[in-house]
This record gives C-alpha cells, structure tokens and sequence, in this order.
C-alpha cells in the first residue's frame, strides 16, 4: 500500500500553491457552442469579495431553523437534535401540522421546544428572518431551493440546502453572488460525500494509491417508481411532476460529489465542458400501466424526462467523470461510486466482503482479479469516522452518513472552521442539471461548465479531506 505522492503531506508541510492553467490538457475548446445561459462570470458588485477559504465566525451554540418537514426534513430532526452545542430553535413547513408534530417530537427527546412557523407557502420568510437562528436547514421540493436559500442568505443565516441547491445557471450564479455579499455560507447538504466508502476513496487518491486519476464514474440510481406514485410519500406527487416537465439529470449528485473531491474539483482542477445524453422516457409510464388505477390523477400527465440521462464531463486537467441518473428503471440501487487512475481502481456497489466495495491496485495486486476493499477502508478510514462512527450509526439514516454530515457543520460552526463543502462546490456539482437540459437540446453536444470560482479553481486547498478536529466543549 505505498502512496506514490501525498496531496495531504504537500498541504500538511504549508505549501499549497497553484497547480497552474498551465497543465489544462482537456477538451475546453471542443466545445462547439455555449449554452443558451451565460455560463461567462459575471462581474463582481464593488466591494464585494470571494467566500473561498473563509471560515466560519465561532459559535458557541449552533441555533438552527429546518424549512421542510417532510420525509427528508422531519428524517434529519433528531440527528440535529443530537450533536453537542447545536438546538433546533425554529420548524417551518407550509402544513403547520407538520412543523408542530416536530416540535413536539424534539420536546419528547427532552429539547427546547421550537418556534413553530407554518400554515402558508411564505411561512418561511418569518424564520429567516428571526434572531435565534444561526443555520437554516432547507429540505423542500427542489422548486423552492433557489428561493428559499437566497431569502435565508438575505436574512443574515449560513444555508444547507438538500439537492440541488438551484435547478438553472442564473439562480447558481445568483447564490453566489449572495453569498459572497451578504459574506454568508451557502452549501450543498450532500450526504453521501460522507460516505464511509467515498471519504476512504478520496485519502486513497489524495496518498496516491490511484496513481494519476485519469476517470471515474458516479451518480444516482435508485428505483423510486414505487414512491413516485405514492399519494403520501412526496408531497402533492412534487418529485414526479419534474418528470413532466423536462429532459434533465436532476439527481446526479450523490454520486457525482464524491468522484469531483477525489478530482479535486475548485481544488486543483474543475468542469470544463459537459455532454448528455438521454434514453427513452419508458420506465415511469410503463409501471404506471401496469400498476395505477385508470383514476389515479398521474393519469393526466406525460412523462419527458428519459429514464437514464449520463453526462460525461471533461475537465481542465484532460479526466473525463461519467455522472448517470436513473429514478425510474427496474434495477438495484447504486451511486458506482468508481474512481480510476494509473495504478488501480476502485469500484463500489459490488458483493464484495463487508464493505460492498472492491480494488486492484499496482503493486499490491496481479492476475486480473479484484480485492476486498476492507483492509484498505480500514487503513484509510476517515478520521470523522473514527471519532463519531458509533455515534453516526446510533443517530443517522443512510448508515450513519446523515450524522457525520450533521456533526461536521456544528463543529465548523462552533470550531470556527471553513467549511469542507462551500458554495463554489455546490453550484458546480448542481450545474449538471441546467447544463444536461442545454446539451440535449444540441442533440448532446458539449457545452461549457461555468467557473464558480472566477478563476480560483487551480488553488490546491483543503475540503472533504480535512484536518482532524475536535468539537468544542459544551458548557
């Protein structure tokens, strides 16, 4: 398990530098047209300043409002709820029910209870508004994340926003932009980037295990037909309606997320230029004809967007990532989560050993046949896994990843730290949507990827791959 070269050690001995425009080997000028959307950055307001590298003002207590208490918001509670020196001080949801079923839930674990907000579709805009709250957690539809992430930004709040933090160019660039005005974080609340599997991954690329990472492959497949047409599980059927809608990736992220860290994606490298393509939309009506009742409302809808949409992207320094999405195909769940360099690969959602994952690395293994990642999971097990895994999967859903997520902001938060996800990370990794529908309609040609950065990517700087840490003590 020799690393060839350590990205750690060069950040650890202080002398992260700029890789340099100089290495760009990719296929940036292959692009033939630009999307319809201005993907050039705009200019900056007077005075008004990068959010790279800044960190967190302290806070001794994290005071944190969720917006959306449905399946996912309401799913996150009590992890919030858990994690030392954070208080869930507000609840909103536009059925009030459902924000004071939260707070009685958090009085039952022995919280404060929260301010309830609710009953109306602007009930939110009193909660960012209000001064006992420091994070705003947003778990609505997507459709509201633009709005609603900007309001709470204008309010004075740092944001986590569930995915994707907005569904066009214009609104990424706008979250941007108030961020860095207002000088208040805004992130993607992307959980599986802290994934046990996928930190491990991105030690073994930053210790050089992968030799020179030429690809990798991730994404989001997850049969959720079953759910779509349920009249309870999404509210007012919101995530099926998307599927009227357009022709779109646009729930890519979980997969593609850990791949760009290992990339080093705003830290070395970025998204040159994106490609899409798009199957047959079959799978959503063809169970619907099977399995719906000719009265169902779903009756009356179309469904555009194809079952498998795949960008390919290409970046500055000449690696090609594969981002799929696929919600409404018959098949097992997988984020592939596939990372491959010079000297080895590695490949999850495999039934292999415990971990689910396997590799071949050069010069530990030969004769054509994959390994256990185990022991290299257990040698490179992320340090965040280390200090809270017990914790993580006493108090967390996906296996304990939502936890880890959960703890790692408060501890930001009250550590006074800059954050491992920042707004730059979370425009480029959401841009796919916007991007996807614009090559389509190009019949997949490549189209430009924005520079959220404005030309800060080649800074070689900490992210997922942090330092360890402890969390503050509580009072």
């Amino acid at each position: 398990m020799n690393p060839t070269s350590s990205r750690r050690t060069v950040l650890g001995a202080g002398l992260a530098g700029v890789l340099g425009a100089a290495t760009t080997t990719g296929t940036a000028s292959a692009a033939t047209t630009a999307t319809d959307q201005a993907t050039a950055a705009p200019a900056r307001r007077q005075g008004q300043r990068s959010m790279i590298d800044v960190p967190f003002p302290v806070h001794q207590t994290v005071r944190i409002g969720l917006i959306g208490l449905g399946n996912r918001g309401a799913g996150m509670l009590s992890g919030w709820a858990a994690i030392p020196g954070a208080v869930v001080t507000a609840v909103c949801d536009i059925r009030a029910d459902r924000a004071k079923a939260a707070a009685d839930k958090l009085v039952k674990l022995g919280k404060p209870r929260p301010t309830e907000y609710g009953g109306t579709a602007a009930a939110y805009k009193e909660l960012v508004r209000s001064s006992d709250v420091d994070l705003v957690y947003i778990a609505t539809p997507w459709e509201f994340h633009y709005e609603q992430g900007k309001a709470a930004l204008l309010g004075g709040k740092h944001v986590g926003v569930e995915l994707p933090i907005a569904t066009e160019l214009k609104q990424l660039w706008d979250l941007v932009d108030t961020s860095e005005r207002t000088r208040k974080h805004l992130w993607l609340m992307e959980n599986c980037s802290y994934g046990r599997n996928e930190l491990a991954m991105l030690k073994m690329a930053h210790e050089g295990l992968f030799g020179e990472i030429t690809n990798g492959h991730g994404g989001y497949l997850h049969d959720l037909r079953e759910l779509l047409f349920s009249d309870t599980y999404y509210t007012d059927s919101w995530r099926r309606k998307w599927h009227t809608r357009s022709t779109a990736s646009f729930y890519a992220m979980h997969g593609l997320a850990p791949i760009a860290a290992a990339m080093d994606i705003n830290r070395g490298d970025r998204f040159t230029t994106l490609r899409a393509t798009a199957t047959a939309p079959r799978g959503l009506a063809d169970y619907r004809e099977r399995n719906i009742p000719k009265t169902h409302p779903s009756w009356n809808e179309k469904y555009v967007n194809g079952d498998l949409v795949t960008c390919l992207i290409d970046t500055a320094k000449g690696r090609v990532l594969r981002a799929e999405h696929d919600v409404s195909s018959p098949r097992p769940y997988s984020r592939i989560n596939s990372l491959a360099g010079s000297r080895g690969i590695f490949e999850d959602y495999v039934p292999v050993g415990s971990t689910g994952g396997r590799v071949y690395l050069e010069p530990d293994h030969g004769g054509h046949s994959w390994r256990d990642f185990a022991p290299y999971r257990a040698d490179y097990d992320h340090w965040l896994w280390k200090k809270i895994g017990d914790d993580a999967e006493n108090n967390g859903g996906h296996g304990g990843m939502d936890y880890v997520l959960q703890w790692r902001i408060v501890q930001q938060m009250r550590a006074g730290l800059v954050p491992d996800i920042d707004v730059y990370d979370s425009a480029a990794w959401c841009a796919p949507v916007p991007l996807s529908v614009e090559s389509l309609k190009k019949d997949g040609r490549p189209v430009d990827v924005p520079d959220f950065t404005r030309g800060r990517w080649s800074e070689l700087r900490l992210g997922l791959d942090s330092r360890e840490t402890d969390m503050p003590p509580t009072s």
